[in-house]
């Protein structure tokens, strides 16, 4: 049976038998752009969860990928500021510990991009997020593979821009999040990407249990995208005084620095986010702050610096309690959001 789009699949009884992989994504897309509300994400990425790991840079390792799909999730390896030849070893490691769907993201800022971009071709992997920028250079030849090519974006406009280019979904981030955040909040962000954009929105920032995760459905989005809660699972490659520190964390526990140069990035409150935020103050320049912060992420992640470290974090910090496994996390964070749904339509307002 032929559909709108040509020889994708044919019905056997009830069931659709798709043609291949490819025709599977491509028949799923389709149908989110008719009725983006109707699609899954978990159909779309072929995962147990529709939840996507954030691509936290000098965190999320191949290993921890592979753990966070073995979880259910979609893993994302992230490139940060590593070279093409990193990725490369990160994807062959996530390979070897994993056959479940995963994915990589890509820093565009990164001066490696290129050649990253080209791993990624020649890898054929499935799913490819990227951020920090625009992927349309790459994006036709990253089609010839069948790639998911789902662009994180924190404006409408830039939402815009990115589907126009021509990728499958976008993740909508909120300055609730961690790491480099946007102005707007993923409550005002997500009704506005769902309203303006003709394919599936994840929603990102902000989002750590599962009436958080039922908020964003309820806002139009196809599926969610988390990082700091998984920061504190077992399997985590961040120092433990790093998931100590988050644990102790308040609601208002973190803050952001880097306003005055144009590049937001939310942390915990510590010694080094008060003296950063000292220096912006007496008017310092990009250089300068730059300076002072050199290498603070990776202190933080591999030595434990959690001081003078750049202890990046989203403000749901302040919900972490205890250290957990991903498929403890992972599942709670699904159940509790169906459990908040189907409580939510038995309520009346």
């Amino acid at each position: 049976m032929r559909d709108l789009h040509g020889e994708l699949f044919c019905w056997s009884g009830e069931d659709i038998i798709f043609r291949d992989l490819q025709a599977e994504r491509k028949w799923y897309l389709n149908r989110g752009r008719l009725g983006k509300q109707m699609i899954r994400l978990q159909e779309l990425l072929h995962i147990k969860y529709p939840i996507i790991q954030g691509g936290m840079a000098n965190i999320a390792t191949g290993a921890f990928a592979a753990a966070v799909s073995n979880a259910g999730a979609l893993g994302l390896i992230a490139s940060g500021g590593n070279d093409h030849v990193w990725i490369r070893q990160e994807i062959e490691k996530c390979r070897a510990l994993t056959d479940k769907p995963f994915g990589v993201n890509l820093m565009l800022m990164n001066p490696d991009a290129d050649a990253i971009a080209e791993v990624l071709y020649e890898e054929k992997i499935s799913v490819i997020t990227t951020g920090a920028g625009s992927p349309g250079k790459y994006i036709s030849k990253w089609k010839e593979n069948g790639t998911i090519i789902i662009p994180v974006v924190a404006s409408v406009a830039l939402g815009k821009i990115m589907v126009r280019s021509g990728v499958d979904a976008v993740i909508a981030e909120g300055g609730e999040s961690g790491g480099h955040v946007g102005d707007m909040t993923t409550m005002t962000l997500v009704p506005q990407m769902v309203d303006a954009l003709n394919v599936p929105v994840i929603a990102a920032g902000g989002i750590a249990d599962g009436r958080q995760m039922a908020a964003a459905y309820a806002l139009g989005a196809s599926g969610v995208q988390v990082g700091t809660c998984l920061l504190v699972s077992e399997e985590c490659p961040v120092h433990d005084q790093y998931k100590q520190a988050l644990l102790k964390a308040k609601d208002n526990g973190t803050t952001v620095t880097g306003r005055t140069i144009g590049a937001p990035v939310r942390i915990l409150k510590n010694r080094m986010a008060r003296e950063y935020l000292k220096l912006e103050n007496q008017g310092a320049d990009v250089l300068e702050l730059e300076h002072f912060t050199l290498g603070g992420l990776r202190r933080a992640v591999t030595e434990g610096d959690v001081d003078m470290g750049s202890v990046m974090a989203g403000q749901v910090c302040g919900q972490l309690t205890e250290i957990r496994p991903l498929a403890d996390i992972l599942e709670n964070l699904y159940a509790g959001a169906q459990t908040r749904i189907q409580e939510m339509i038995q309520m009346k307002i």
